[in-house]
């Protein structure tokens, strides 16, 4: 069990801000115990398919949970509302999450933004909201009080994500080049490959597919081997995108490669042959599906492998932006990227536009060189000629 399994099923205080995977049927269970255990909230009392069963707002937390768009945005739910149920119960005296007002979401609010950014807080308050607003629909709750809540404003002209240039991904994808050369030099004998070289050739056609195609992170882990499709003489993806989206995209020949390489290691560890392979597209060593903080983890030991100075700060979301700067770069327009990206309103592309020029804009940029100079003019002057002018 989880230290926040242990944490919320026996109701101590849980550090703030707890993020559990959404496919911990551990955590699952003792979250979904958390808001019965909490003062003026009797549990489930009834035969199954009663009213008192159907509209507890533990069930109605699963069907909210259902409805979402997405496995990512259900995921990303779930830990949002665990968050705050957490810091519900960490509360002397406990808070009833059920008879929240304003004021108690104002104090929650205030607890996150000492120790998340601003976007994530908004994030989280409009999970909550969402939660507040089903149990509202339904009848568990009189009012929802994230409504009365202000939440952190969002900046639509800036991004504090650290982003890649040509030459940095370039660097990062060489560097998981080197790193696979083993690995393909054993798949071309058609010799056996051990664990950590499917990794490699696993983390070659990964980062080749986020940083030439800008995907999202959790579209990526989504991705299954079944994703894989042709259409109108190009071999694409097909996925879930986004908001439910179904999309499907031409994937360049440079990405396939990789991709095909990681199969046919994966076919010839698993003994059958490439056709007959099931499951995720780029699995883990046992076989499960990828998350966020190992493909952040993944990303950050390649980009210190290739001597990246920000390799600690990146993220799968700093591809995204390198995508989009270097598309941009090569005369893709607005339009293009936007569609690419999955944006539904360009501002949000130009949010990544606004992050590149504002670096390379700074007004410091340009005084800096012109008082440089001044002080180098200045060192190179003898003291008689200094005092004369």
């Amino acid at each position: 069990m989880t230290a926040t399994a242990r944490a919320l099923a026996r109701g101590a205080p849980t550090p703030l801000p707890v993020t559990p995977r959404a496919d911990d049927p551990v955590v699952w269970a003792a979250a979904v115990r958390c808001l019965p255990a909490l003062p003026a909230v009797p549990p489930p009392d009834g035969e199954a398919g009663s009213d008192q069963v159907r509209y507890h707002p533990v069930a109605l937390t699963a069907a909210w949970l259902a409805e979402a768009d997405s496995m990512h945005t259900r995921r990303g739910y779930f830990r949002d509302l665990v968050v705050y149920l957490a810091w519900c119960a960490s509360r002397h005296p406990r808070l009833d999450p059920l008879s929240a007002r304003a004021a108690d979401v104002g104090v929650f609010r205030a607890a996150l933004r000492t120790q998340v950014a601003d976007s994530t807080v908004r994030r989280r308050l409009a999970a909550l909201s969402s939660w507040y607003t089903y149990l509202l629909a339904n009848g568990a709750v009189a009012f929802n009080p994230v409504a009365g809540v202000k939440r952190p404003r969002a900046r639509r002209d800036a991004s504090t994500t650290v982003s890649l240039s040509y030459d940095d991904s370039g660097r990062l994808l060489d560097a998981a080049e080197e790193i696979a050369a083993a690995a393909l030099a054993h798949l071309r004998a058609r010799r056996p490959l051990v664990g950590q070289q499917l990794v490699a050739l696993r983390n070659r056609a990964l980062l080749r597919l986020m940083v030439t195609m800008g995907p999202r992170v959790g579209e990526v882990a989504s991705l299954d081997v079944a994703s894989q499709s042709y259409n109108q003489g190009r071999r694409t993806l097909r996925y879930t995108a986004k908001g439910g989206v179904r999309r499907e995209r031409s994937v360049d020949a440079y990405v396939w490669d990789a991709v095909d390489d990681y199969l046919a290691g994966r076919a010839t560890a698993d003994a059958v042959p490439v056709p007959a392979l099931t499951g995720p597209l780029f699995a883990t060593s046992s076989g499960g599906r990828l998350d966020e903080p190992a493909v952040r983890k993944l990303i950050q030991r390649i980009a210190r492998y290739a001597g990246l100075p920000m390799a600690d700060r990146l993220s799968p979301h700093s591809l995204r932006h390198g995508f989009n700067t270097v598309a941009r770069q090569q005369g893709v327009d607005l339009e293009r990227r936007q569609r690419a990206m999955g944006h539904a309103d360009p501002r949000t592309t130009q949010v990544y536009d606004h992050a590149h020029d504002d670096l390379h804009d700074e007004p410091g940029l340009v005084l800096g060189p012109l008082y440089g100079a001044r002080a180098s003019r200045r060192a190179g002057q003898t003291p008689s000629e200094d005092s004369s002018s």
